[in-house]
């Protein structure tokens, strides 16, 4: 008689398909009608929820001080989460939450390839997953699962996720811009057994060590994830010493079923039921730098997101109308996909609640096969999904801020955030000091504080959030240099004029800029919007935030400037008339986009990158002039910028040392401007057809034309929609250039 781990004899992979039958059939998580533990005793059921979120919390906590990398210890990007039999969260721990249901898939991935026969899960068993396409977000997010049992049931999972700064990829670093295909991502582990009894085995970490760039940052952060799981288990059976193996069964279907229940209640508390729609895109401009080429092609992604808020609380979100997956490392898996909205909805609408899988049986998505939301093609590479996912998912934070808006509450809204890119990335080796010889990576992740949209009734947050990172954090340069010990920092600052302007404005950016040191074989690059705003417009009269750009310089005399300690770049806040071009001599690049292939660069070179502003809201000529000259004295926007955009009129004065408004010339200027605005201004009917001429006299730039022409491939619905919103026949197709 074959072994069996799930309850009641059965096996792990009929739990599952008896869980998705029953919601299926009842739209209810294992169709529960009462929360019976919860009504006969809510103290203690509460008190039980508590006690295992702590458990999952302190796992966190602890686990942290075992890691090595600075990504862990000095941002935390690290979470972990309880799992039922069936791979369904029930608790989770604080931290990067984008991750939680990425490994709910790892877990529902290795039931149904029937790991229960083969490989075999046993009690101290440990499996390791960082495949895109069986619940990942890319191959740099490293996630440890192990099982839990009770005598001979398996009664749940725990797992923890870790980012990591190399994987072993084409080139150094944990976003990698030059990926086009599987091979190019980095070391792949499809939920693979790397130990049992509790113990990592010995050739897998002989394997990973020679896998990656950065041995042991990634040693010790396996033991960071294995540790805290092992707390998470110790939790889970003191708890069912202390509350009995039939409490805890029913008590964790309870649970998910209760975060359903909350998450439909919040949503009809928050949302007006109706249809929401967005769009977003990202550039990437990789015609004549890509190496490979089938590469070689600048493109544009298309993320039409259609929101539907139905009236009984569930959600349903739609990318249909994407473009095709390409030859690049922006595609995104389902894992990916599902991690995005996760993260979101957990910070927007489930926040204070019970936060599990609850909230991800209210959703229904559609992620389009064939487009860069849903390839479905395992050999593409999956490396850097963010390039799609962050500006893609700047629509469903603004539908979300849409609907809390109709409902009165103005100060949840959010007009978007920043992209988290444009990461100082790469690698290279030292050629002198304590580790000459090995090699260091630039994977900073100071990413991870970005500018956030405004709300409707204040400005947004400066450089202090990231989309997957609740608990945004810049982290300090002193602990960044540590392992980018190859670029040392010459300046971080303020970048002036990336906040989205409005009435209230979006967060401001900042920037840095570093010199290669001591090293050789330098890699650098990195990624960004430059050529599109990534999330659109802000809202009601706001404006996007800025796009970024591309500076660095080599060839330099900074050897010199430094021995004769000579004044040297500390920002870009004038690139028209730029401190690089003032200080420096040397070859300088200036590029008009933010996502480069690596470029070599040499002792003494030196870069600049900028981070993402958020965008504004409302029009920003009835921003107060107080908030103006806090912007100035802050450096937020410079003066001309205050002028032209905000009609706002000020001097500098030397002697006070702050900026003075000079409030009649403002008045007098904002009048002229909105003036000027009368004078422009067109009808819809007018700027209907203006734009339409630009697709009948074929205007449209080659990718621009591409890029609608997939998406008219790929969607029927979509394409009927955009053939009768512009009054074309039924046949009608874009013309490829």
């Amino acid at each position: 008689m074959e072994k069996t781990l799930g309850w009641n004899g059965k096996r792990l992979k009929e739990m599952l398909e008896e869980s998705e039958r029953l919601f299926q059939e009842t739209g209810r998580y294992y169709a529960i009608e009462k929360l019976t533990l919860k009504e006969e005793d809510p103290f203690r059921f509460e008190r039980n929820y508590a006690s295992l979120r702590g458990a999952l919390v302190s796992a966190r906590e602890t686990a942290l001080h075992v890691a090595a990398s600075p990504i862990v210890k000095e941002i935390g990007e690290l979470c972990f989460a309880l799992y039922t039999p069936e791979g369904d969260s029930i608790v989770v721990s604080t931290g990067i939450l984008v991750h939680v249901h990425t490994m709910s898939e790892a877990v529902k991935f290795m039931i149904r390839e029937e790991y229960e026969d083969d490989p075999v899960i046993n009690p101290g068993d440990i499996f390791l997953n960082n495949d895109p396409d069986c619940g990942n977000v890319h191959t740099t997010d490293v996630q440890t699962l192990i099982p839990i049992f009770w005598e001979d049931e398996v009664i749940g999972w725990a797992g923890g996720v870790t980012h990591q700064i190399d994987t072993g990829g084409i080139t150094p670093g944990h976003d990698l811009v030059a990926a086009i295909q599987r091979f190019d991502d980095g070391v792949y582990y499809t939920c693979r057994k790397i130990g049992s009894n509790d113990k990592i085995w010995k050739d897998h970490m002989i394997n990973a060590r020679r896998s990656v760039r950065t041995p042991m940052y990634w040693e010790l952060d396996e033991k960071c994830r294995l540790a805290g799981d092992l707390m998470i288990r110790d939790a889970i059976i003191d708890f069912i010493k202390r509350e009995g193996i039939d409490y805890y069964k029913r008590f964790i279907r309870e649970a998910i079923e209760e975060g359903r229940r909350v998450f439909l209640e919040r949503v009809k508390e928050r949302l007006i039921p109706g249809r929401y729609r967005a769009a977003s895109f990202i550039d990437a401009p990789f015609k004549e730098q890509a190496w490979q080429p089938i590469a070689k092609i600048n493109a544009i992604s298309n993320q039409p997101l259609e929101f539907i808020v139905k009236e009984d609380g569930t959600l349903s979100l739609s990318f249909d109308g994407a473009n095709a997956a390409k030859h690049n490392a922006y595609n995104c898996g389902k894992g990916a996909m599902e991690g995005g909205q996760w993260v979101l909805l957990t910070q927007v609408l489930i926040y204070g609640d019970k936060v599990n899988d609850g909230a991800y049986f209210a959703v229904e998505k559609n992620y389009p096969l064939g487009t860069w939301a849903n390839p479905g093609d395992p050999y593409l590479s999956y490396q850097t999904p963010w390039g799609n996912l962050i500006p893609a998912y700047t629509g469903m934070m603004k539908c979300l801020s849409y609907g809390v808006y109709s409902r009165g509450y103005r100060e949840e809204v959010v007009t978007g955030y920043g992209l988290t890119g444009d990461a100082i990335q790469g690698g290279g080796i030292f050629i002198e000091g304590p580790l000459e010889g090995q090699r260091w990576s630039l994977s900073t992740f100071e990413i991870s504080g970005q500018g956030l949209g405004a709300s409707a009734v204040k400005d947004g947050l400066n450089y202090g959030y990231a989309m997957w990172n609740p608990e945004a954090d810049l982290g300090d340069v002193e602990t960044w240099e540590l392992f980018q010990g190859g670029v040392p920092y010459l300046a971080r600052k303020i970048k002036p004029n990336t906040a989205g302007f409005g009435k209230y404005r979006g967060g401001s950016a900042f920037a840095g800029i570093g010199l290669v040191a001591y090293s050789k074989e330098v890699d650098f690059f990195g990624a960004r919007d430059g050529l599109v705003f990534h999330g659109a417009a802000g809202m009601h009269g706001g404006y996007p935030n800025a796009t970024g750009y591309r500076l660095y310089a080599k060839n330099t005399n900074m050897e010199e400037i430094i021995k004769n300690r000579r004044e040297y770049p500390l920002g870009d806040p004038y690139p028209e008339n730029g401190e690089f071009e003032k200080y420096l001599q040397g070859d300088i690049t200036r590029k008009p986009y933010c996502t480069i292939y690596p470029v070599n660069l040499e002792n003494s070179d030196i870069f600049y990158y900028m981070q993402s502003g958020g965008p504004g809201y409302g029009d920003p000529l009835e921003r107060k002039t107080e908030l103006i000259k806090k912007d100035l004295d802050d450096e937020i926007y410079t003066k001309d910028i205050v002028f032209k955009v905000y009609g706002v009129v000020a001097e500098y004065d030397e002697s006070k040392g702050e900026w003075i408004i000079d409030e009649t010339a403002t008045q007098t200027c904002r009048e002229e401007l909105r003036n000027e605005r009368k004078e422009k201004s067109m009808t819809f009917e007018e700027f209907w057809k203006q734009e339409r001429s630009k697709i009948t006299d074929n205007r449209l730039s080659e990718h621009v034309n591409a890029m609608y022409s997939e998406s008219l491939e790929l969607s029927d619905k979509w394409a009927k929609e955009f053939r009768e919103f512009w009054k074309f026949p039924e046949d009608f197709k874009m013309e490829v250039k």
